[in-house]
């Protein structure tokens, strides 16, 4: 937890993942006055919103900041407009109205958003999509989406679902996914389905950051990162020929390998488009900020102001 004294007006921001929940007071210049980060509880994760929300509040408080809007993002399928969070499996909400029920709790304006998509709004204001209006963020974590960003707009869908990259099927009759399809890119090109398949094949737990760490001295690690960049590759390559996106940021956990991620990334894309050229492939600039920045744009765009949309 951090803090900073100021004067200025805040907004309770958070990052609401399946394993923590992840908290911020942001003032109208995006600087985080203060943070909290709480582990997601397996039952009421409302109630427990709330209490990190009562939480961030009070370090608002004690920062001298005055609280003008909230921002939640959360995976899944969310209605933006109605703020309402349409099905998220990790969370096993469905058709949940959060933005009433924390508006009720909390008495202050309150914006839901999804999380992918809050991130590439911030991505676009802050980070490596600054100054572009045609761009794709591809955060690779234990899951895979993606958020798409088209003449400045951020794509969100007819049912708020756009985005589902990670569940496009690249490999036919490949390995089932949890969402009940088979050969979805995000079976193989996951931080989560990194871990998973090693240990099915070598029956020992490695996390994601501990398979890229064995890479030139572990065969296993070595086929299994081939694979997964292999798909990514496929699945990038759709998405260029798709949208023709002048930029591709990539973010989350397996962001972090690198140049072991994008060189053989990069090459691999090259090989598969044979009639154009690849958009440039970068790292995100805000790493795991970019969901509870985004968030804060959206609680002061609930709150009626426009503090961060000119950075």
């Amino acid at each position: 937890m951090t803090a900073t004294a100021t004067t200025s007006p805040a907004v309770l921001a958070v990052d609401l993942g399946g394993s923590a929940m992840k908290g911020a007071v942001v003032d109208g210049a995006g600087r985080e006055l203060a943070t909290r980060t709480v582990p997601t509880p397996d039952q009421d994760v409302v109630a427990g919103l709330t209490r990190l929300l009562g939480d961030l509040s009070g370090l608002a408080a004690d920062a001298g900041a005055t609280p003008v809007g909230a921002g939640v993002v959360t995976p899944g399928s969310v209605d933006e407009e109605r703020g309402v969070v349409r099905y998220a499996s990790n969370l096993r909400w469905r058709d949940l109205p959060l933005r009433d029920l924390l508006g009720e709790a909390t008495d202050l304006p309150v914006a839901v958003g999804h999380d992918v998509r809050a991130a590439g709004v911030a991505e676009q204001l802050f980070g490596a999509g600054r100054g572009s209006d045609s761009f794709v963020l591809v955060p690779l974590g234990t899951g895979v989406a993606a958020a798409v960003v088209v003449d400045g707009r951020v794509v969100t869908g007819f049912t708020g679902a756009a985005g589902e990259f990670g569940h496009i099927p690249l490999v036919p009759d490949g390995e089932p996914c949890p969402c009940g399809q088979r050969g979805c890119l995000e079976a193989y090109a996951s931080a989560g389905a990194l871990t998973r398949r090693y240990a099915a094949r070598e029956g020992r737990v490695l996390t994601a950051e501990q398979v890229v760490a064995a890479l030139g001295s572990d065969p296993t690690a070595d086929r299994l990162w081939d694979e997964a960049v292999t798909v990514l590759a496929q699945g990038l390559d759709v998405l260029t020929i798709l949208l023709d996106p002048q930029v591709i940021v990539l973010g989350g956990g397996l962001s972090r390998a690198g140049a072991r991620l994008l060189e053989p990334l990069t090459a691999k894309m090259d090989d598969g488009l044979a009639w154009r050229d690849r958009p440039p492939v970068v790292l995100t600039e805000l790493g795991d900020r970019a969901g509870r920045l985004g968030a804060a744009v959206l609680a002061f765009r609930a709150a009626g102001r426009s503090d961060l949309d000119q950075p």
